[in-house]
């Protein structure tokens, strides 16, 4: 039986991504991106042939990995490092996919990810955290609406007492929150569903703006600047995500914090304030989602209790305790 080109070969995989693995659409869309990249350049080395199955060698790979890490984005930047590897990820799931058709092709175990920087964790200090949180009840922009900062205000409490993420926020409907409880499921990556908590002051800040709302959206945090004025049955939109990066970046500016906020550092914020305050790294990888306790590893070496006591104990201590000139 002849072998289906490439391209069916990548319908066919997306088709079994969405289906058999339940991955989401975004997940689609970004693989089917990586992968058509992966083959229009394989295509130009190529005599602008399509490559085959079999033409996936460890050459071809080892080039695009090197046309990867030179190629400039719209921008004008190099691509990150965890962008080119996500090239490679997507890759190595379609050799997988081949080989399970007893498709000839490269083994996808041939392929190893770039070694990745060890990242940065940024995230807020308790007065900065305390100006932030504030920041949307002190706003005096003109025109703007007390539900805006309500909304604003739920957001920001929300984000720091569950660790969300952007995109998990901004997803949430009026029915999944049931405000009489301190807790709520969320489906996060992979399609995969975990409990968080809520604080007392972000249960508070949610039913002030509930009880504004005068539009029938199911969606928890909507457009209202985009309401119709006057209406109580305007079926306003969910924010987006991006939406969402731009109130906390306002508001990050308007309470004088000098590093670059997102809704991202305040995760991060969630997650540092747990260990600092005795939490066990498994139980917040649990909280935050991780898949791998690897991810959540990040966050140990600002919250070291112990080297923080060993230094103390241990550094410069023959110089005494007084600082001397």
């Amino acid at each position: 039986m002849a072998v289906p080109n490439i391209r069916t070969l990548l319908e066919q995989f997306l088709d079994h991504l969405e289906i058999e693995k339940n991955r989401s659409l975004r997940t689609r869309t970004n693989y089917q991106f990586y992968l058509a990249r992966f083959f229009d350049w394989a295509k130009s080395q190529n005599a602008n042939k399509d490559v085959t199955p079999a033409g996936i060698s460890d050459e071809l790979v080892r080039e695009f990995r090197l046309w990867l890490n030179r190629v400039k984005n719209g921008r004008g930047e190099e691509l990150k490092k965890n962008t080119q590897n996500y090239h490679l990820i997507a890759l190595r799931a379609f050799l997988k996919y081949l080989a399970k058709r007893d498709v000839k092709s490269l083994p996808a175990e041939k392929i190893e990810l770039g070694k990745m920087p060890e990242r940065m964790v940024a995230f807020l200090e308790a007065t900065d955290l305390e100006r932030l949180l504030a920041a949307p009840l002190k706003d005096g922009s003109e025109g703007k609406a007390d539900v805006i900062r309500l909304r604003d205000k739920a957001i920001l409490e929300l984000l720091f007492s569950t660790g969300l993420r952007v995109s998990e926020l901004a997803g949430l409907q009026k029915e999944e929150l049931h405000l009489d409880r301190d807790e709520f499921s969320v489906r996060g990556k992979g399609r995969k569903v975990r409990i968080v908590f809520l604080s007392e002051q972000a249960k508070y800040w949610i039913k002030q703006y509930l009880e504004k709302r005068r539009d029938v959206s199911p969606f928890l945090f909507v457009a209202h600047d985009r309401a119709q004025k006057g209406r109580d049955d305007v079926d306003a939109s969910g924010l987006t995500p991006r939406s969402v990066e731009r109130l906390v970046e306002r508001y990050s500016r308007a309470a004088g914090i000098p590093k670059h906020i997102t809704p991202h550092s305040l995760r991060h914020t969630f997650a540092t304030d747990l260990l600092m305050n005795g939490a066990d790294i498994r139980s917040v990888q649990t909280l935050l989602g991780h898949a791998s306790i690897t991810t959540t590893q990040i966050y140990t070496h600002i919250t070291n209790q112990q080297l923080k006591e060993v230094h103390q104990a241990f550094h410069a201590a023959r110089r005494g305790k007084k600082g001397k000139g």
